[in-house]
Parts: structure tokens; sequence; C-alpha cells
């Protein structure tokens, strides 16, 4: 029989030894996402798989709020946040910093994610769209790759949270748990 942990037994880390751990190579952009649930559950898996930072543009909501931290559980505290007025000023800035720019989305010519070979020692920039329009279009421009999550349903349509934690966990394993 296979006994539950107690939250005592996870071995967590403090706000501050996040602060100073190993960052999975990636920056999460969030263009312009509407649900302030789902940006704190973006800070929440940011959190779990040691994202360096989010960028939060357009209408995303910023820290403090309520909304997101309901569903941040406190990972606002430990994930570096940054706010764009526009996410073409993210993009602009991350280029400048040699990040390789990939928007998340259904597009043509897009890349399926696992078939995305991830580089262990490149800097990543992976950019979320709002739940209605996607990723805007002029990002999709700015960007060097699109990737898509392969999805064989009727809705081809997930939630930004949960996109989030497919691709963010791929980029996990194939950098931190690679090493």
């Amino acid at each position: 029989m296979n006994r539950k942990l107690k939250n005592s037994e996870l071995e967590r880390k403090t706000v501050a030894e996040f602060k100073s751990s190993r960052k999975s190579p990636v920056v999460v952009v969030l263009d312009n996402i509407r649900s302030l649930n789902n940006i704190g559950s973006v800070f929440r898996t940011a959190d779990a798989f040691l994202i360096e930072a989010i960028y939060l543009c357009g209408i995303c909501a910023q820290p403090p709020h309520k909304d997101i931290s309901k569903t941040a559980l406190g990972a606002t505290e430990s994930v570096a946040w940054k706010y764009f007025k526009t996410t073409a000023e993210a993009v602009a800035e991350l280029k400048e910093r040699a990040y390789t720019v990939i928007s998340v989305e259904q597009a043509e010519e897009a890349v399926m994610l696992n078939e995305f070979k991830i580089e262990p020692e490149k800097h990543y920039a992976i950019i979320f769209g709002n739940e209605v329009k996607g990723v805007g279009q002029e990002v999709v421009n700015q960007s060097d790759y699109v990737i898509e999550i392969p999805q064989s349903g009727t809705k081809h349509s997930l939630n930004i949270a949960v996109s989030a934690g497919i691709v963010l966990w791929d980029f996990y394993v194939n950098t931190v748990l690679k090493e």
C-alpha cells in the first residue's frame, strides 16, 4: 500500500532557496490573459518547474491581487515577474537578451511539441495567449518558433493554465531533469 506523504515530508524549498536555485532556462510570457485564476495557476506551475520569470503583458492583472493569490498559493513571492504594457515590448527585451522566442499556438507550420528539439543550453521565452484570441498575430510574427500541443479530440482547445503545465513540464524534463 502506498502511504500518502505529509506536507512536512515534501522537502519544499523556502522562498530564499527557490530564488537561489538553478532555474529552468525559461521565461513565461502571458499575452493578455484575462482570468486571474489562470494567471495564479501559471505562477504555481512556474514555481513547481523552477521557471526563471513570468512576464505579464497587456490586460494581465499583476500581484498582489486576491484572485491571483487564491490559485498561486504563495508562488507570486517565489517566482520573479515583470509587467509590460505590450507583449511586443516583452518579446523585444527577450530577443535583446538572446532568448529563443516560442509562441504556443495553432498556426501554419507549427512544430508539434513532441517533435520540438529543446536545447538545454539555450534560453527560451514561451508565450501563452489570451483565452479566446490566443497569441496575437503580431507576436506570432515575432516568434522564432510556433509550437502546438498535439490534440486528438473535437475541441482542439486547452485552457491556458493546462497548456502551460504541459509545455513547461516538457521543458523542465529536457533541461533541469536532464542534468
